[in-house]
């Protein structure tokens, strides 16, 4: 949706991050502000941040706000880059999270909702699997952090009483005081298979996929799919980016001792329900038309009956439509 004002670097991290290392990647509005803050306090590594203003009144005092955040604080000056976005249009969510992941300095990024706390030191975690970080480096994984959420809203506002591991976790899972996040749309998390991830002391690749899964996940910033921008507000645009990544052969791979949890904060229940029907259809279609591109793609370059063609040819043979033309095309 144009026009749109992009600044690339409005405010630059310096020194610059070591190339090996995980950029977070994340989208921010003004009112995020102060969660934004917590985020930088607690990683203290890159942060490759889209923050949107909109173009009206009160553009200059939140841009007054954004310099004295940066500024006055040395942690946001020493790990993060920020990439301004001036328009008048609300919740571009994945023009926003391409530009914060574009611009970003690392082989590796962590495509993050701004309102999830790092609970554990997952960059550390990952020095104890090299195969995975191998598979990583190729681009054949995707490494997912489950997400949680506390059941009480007011429970899962302060971040400071968070469980730091997974023992302590666990604990309040068994309480049912916190359970996977958006427990009501299983298909969001489900496919990370809580109930493997509970008992689980090494990785695991998640078998059962669903095109509405949309985790939170690292990886290799070149030659990953970018997100669709088509989607305009709530509804089916993470679950897109997540849908073409594994498309195109990357396996999603849960670490066993990581996690993230919500920060719980009220919604606007009423504009995500008529944005939600928009964009439902707008995926129904999105999906479609994936499917036969990456197939024409994958038979161009003979990669189709490969191992690297396994996810497609398990999601999109499931729509009889895809199958019978593709085994028109290749008859």
């Amino acid at each position: 949706m144009q026009p749109t004002n992009l600044v690339p670097y409005y405010y630059k991290m310096d020194p610059a991050p070591m190339k090996k290392d995980i950029t977070v990647a994340t989208i921010i509005t003004a009112d995020r502000f102060h969660v934004f803050e917590k985020l930088v306090r607690n990683y203290q590594g890159p942060v490759s941040v889209a923050i949107h203003v909109s173009d009206d009144s009160k553009k200059d005092e939140i841009l007054n706000r954004l310099a004295k955040m940066y500024e006055s604080n040395p942690l946001m000056r020493r790990y993060v880059d920020v990439h301004l976005i001036v328009d008048r249009y609300e919740r571009q969510f994945n023009y926003w999270r391409n530009v914060a992941r574009f611009f970003s300095r690392t082989d590796y990024f962590l495509l993050l909702d701004i309102d999830f706390y790092l609970c554990t030191d997952f960059r550390k975690s990952l020095q104890a699997y090299p195969s995975l970080m191998e598979r990583l480096e190729k681009g054949e994984a995707a490494i997912v952090l489950p997400a949680f959420e506390y059941n009480i809203l007011e429970e899962g506002k302060d971040a400071s009483v968070f469980p730091k591991n997974k023992i302590d976790l666990l604990d309040l899972v068994q309480d049912e005081r916190i359970d996977m996040f958006h427990k009501k749309w299983v298909r969001g998390h489900g496919s990370t298979d809580y109930s493997k991830w509970y008992q689980s002391t090494s990785p695991y690749v998640v078998t059962e996929y669903n095109y509405s899964y949309e985790p939170y996940v690292i990886v290799k910033k070149d030659g990953t799919p970018w997100c669709n921008e088509r989607f305009i507000g709530y509804g089916g645009n993470k679950a897109a980016c997540l849908y073409e990544i594994y498309l195109s052969g990357i396996d999603y791979w849960v670490l066993p001792n990581d996690y993230i949890i919500h920060q719980n904060h009220e919604y606007l229940e009423n504009t995500r329900k008529i944005e939600r029907k928009l964009n439902k259809k707008i995926y129904d279609n999105f999906r479609d038309e994936a499917c036969f591109r990456y197939f024409r793609n994958m038979h161009a370059t003979g990669e189709w009956s490969t191992p690297k063609g396994e996810n497609l040819r398990r999601e999109c043979m499931k729509n009889p439509d895809f199958e019978a033309v593709v085994r028109e095309f290749q008859s």
